[in-house]
Order: C-alpha cells, then structure tokens, then sequence
C-alpha cells in the first residue's frame, strides 16, 4: 500500500490521479489533498478517499471547507506553508506534484528534500529550477517519475538502454487546434478557441500553452533535465493523432516509439507503479485505420517554441523568466488583456529586458521568477 499526496487534487491530472486511487484501493491511499480553490470538487473527494490532512490555496477556502462539515476530524491547512507541509507529510511515500505552474516549485523541492518518491507532472519545477532539483534527488536519492506523456514515452524507451546510445529524444506535439489555421487570423483567437484543443482534455493554462506550443518548449527543458541530455538532442515532431507519445532515436538508426490513446491515465497509473503496470483496460489505437502524420513544427507560426529552446540553449535564469513571463501573459490573453498574438511578443520582450545571470541558488530563481513577472505585466500595462 503506498500513500500519496495529491498537489493539485482537483485539476486535470489530479482527477485522474483520485479515479486511479479509487479504481486501486488496495494498492494506493491518498492521505493528503492538496486543492486550490475548488471548495466543492475537494468535498467530493474528501468523502471518496477520506484523507486525513486537506490544503487549500487561501485562508478564504479553509473557513469555506470548515464551514462545509465534510472535513470532520481532518486537518485543514492553507497557502504556502500548507502546501510545503502536504509535500513533507510523514506518512506520506510518493507526492503527485500535479501544481501548475512555477506555484509549484517549493512543494516539489519540499517532496524531494524530504526523500519523498515523485510523481512529477509539474513540469515547471524542472523548467525553472532543474539545475538544483535534480542534483537534490539523487543527493537524497529520490526517484522522479515523469507523469507528462511525453516524457513517460521516453522513460520507457529508455528503460534498459545505454546512455551512450542514445542520438535523439523526439518529443511529439499535437500541433495543438490552430496547426492548419493561418497565421493572419491568429489576431482574432479567442480563449475559447484556444481552450478547444482537438485531442487532450486539460485544463485552462496548459491548453492555452498547447495553442501557442509553449507547452512543448518547456517539455523540451523539462526533457533536458530529467534525462541529462544537451538541447541539441531533442528535437520536436508534430504528430496530430497523439498515438505516439514520443520517441527515442539511438546511433544505430533505430527509433523506439511508445503508443497508445490520448488518455493520460495510463502515464499516471505508470508514475505510480513502476517497474509494476496496472491493467487499466485502455482500449488500443484501431491500428487496422489508422492514418499516422508527422510534420516538423513551423517556427514563425508559433514562436513560443523557438523562445524556449533559446531560453534553455543560454540556460542561467533565462529558463525561469520564460516560464514567468508566460504565466502573466496566458493569464492576461484569459481574461482578455492581450490578443493571442501577443503572448509570444511579451515573453520575448521580457526575455530581451533581462540581463542573464548563473544561478546559486533558489532564491536567485524565486528573484528572476518575480522580476520577470513584474517586467511582463508593465509591458501588459504599456500596451
């Protein structure tokens, strides 16, 4: 029986995690919860999984859920310090970091500072601080287990292999719901078109983030980091069906793919179980009509992805300004601020206003994350 700490519970990812648990019981418990605000969702699991610690983002959304009666001899805590104290729960053996974005990191450093087995879908703590995360777990000898699909794709192609192998990592992208629609008219995207993505059911920020193929960008950091490979290993390749979740090329010419539906189940029941595989009973890809294209991905089109692989070729800070940045401005195209066009613009002229630097240590990156969100939302104000 292993206990977990779901950060995240009631997203994307943490709903998938909780229908696992509850699919499981045998084999899983989820102890802690970690919830932002969604006060109703996290009654619903409460009753499900009956944790005994719950964090809420707000002291607003403790007195709620206090107020609700369905945390009855549950501790509740909230913020921070909540979310740091779920992280390093003592009975606590693997943490589900499903956080999005950089609020995520010092939970994640927490798990790991702590020895905790990770289940990292929080991709932002690599994007931002993987120069001191990793080199933390194996110090405390932690194992990271990628929840992302794409890099779940190429954990398992790699399992088994030799380092010295390896020639390419080959990330796979959707090509997300604009791949085909002309750049001239991307001034005219709405966040609910950009919220229709054609083939992942994720939430707000990461679906915008596929839109403009950012998301990719920091998995291609994410990938840097949590494989030990240089940026010129990895490339990207639209594939639009998302039946292969990425690839492995190796110096012999032989490429390694794994498969499988788009549902992110099964690299979450495989972060959870590993080297065991849980029978899930996911359907297979109809392989008798199945229509498998690849393109490269078009660069003038969707810039968020050559701003990230220039962020993680000059390394330094670079990687956490464009991870700030590009919070502020989803959050700003969200709520109408900014045309879509103009996410890519505020990042790369965020990215120009900052002087690079090396990092020591945290605080330099939790410095470099404020100061670039304050740079981005002057520029929102100046446009």
């Amino acid at each position: 029986m292993k206990n977990l700490c779901i950060l995240g519970c009631t997203g994307s990812i943490g709903c998938n995690v909780v229908e696992i648990v509850r699919r499981f019981p045998d084999r899983y418990r989820a102890i802690v919860l970690a919830a932002g605000d969604n006060v109703d969702l996290l009654c619903e699991q409460i009753v499900l999984l009956k944790p005994l610690v719950v964090i809420l983002r707000t002291e607003a959304g403790a007195l709620a859920l206090k107020k609700s009666g369905f945390a009855q001899g549950i501790e509740i805590l909230y913020g921070d310090a909540g979310y740091v104290a779920a992280a390093t729960h003592p009975e606590v053996d693997t943490v589900v970091a499903a956080i999005v974005g950089a609020a995520g990191l010092l939970p994640t450093m927490a798990a790991v500072d702590a020895g905790k087995t990770l289940a990292l879908a929080n991709k932002e703590s690599l994007v931002v601080a993987g120069g001191l995360l990793m080199p933390l777990a194996r110090q405390r000898g932690v194992d990271i287990l990628p929840v992302d699909s794409e890099h779940s794709a190429v954990f398992q192609c790699l399992s088994g292999q030799r380092e010295r192998d390896v020639a390419k990592l080959l990330l796979t992208a959707s090509g997300g719901p604009f791949r085909t629609r002309h750049k001239s008219s991307f001034k005219d995207i709405r966040p609910e078109d950009a919220l229709a993505h054609p083939t992942w059911n994720m939430g707000k920020k990461i679906s915008i983030d596929s839109a403009t193929l950012m998301n990719k960008g920091l998995e291609v950091i994410e990938a840097m980091h949590l494989f030990s490979v240089p940026v010129e290993k990895i490339d990207v390749v639209v594939h639009p069906q998302s039946i292969v979740h990425s690839m492995v090329a190796f110096c012999d010419g032989t490429v390694m793919a794994q498969m499988g539906i788009p549902d992110m189940k099964g690299a979450i029941a495989l972060a959870l179980s590993w080297p065991d595989r849980l029978p899930l009973n996911l359907p297979l890809p109809d392989f008798s009509d199945l229509d498998m294209r690849m393109e490269a991905p078009d660069l003038e089109r969707f810039p968020c992805l050559g701003l990230a692989f220039d962020a993680a070729r000059e390394g330094g800070i670079f990687p956490a300004v464009l991870n700030a940045a590009n919070e502020v401005a989803v959050d700003a195209f969200l709520q109408g601020r900014i045309p879509f066009t103009r996410i890519s613009e505020l990042i790369a002229e965020t990215l120009m206003r900052t002087e690079n630097r090396n990092v020591k240590d945290l605080e330099d990156l939790l410095q470099a994350d404020a100061g670039a969100r304050q740079t981005a939302l002057s520029l929102i104000c100046s446009f």
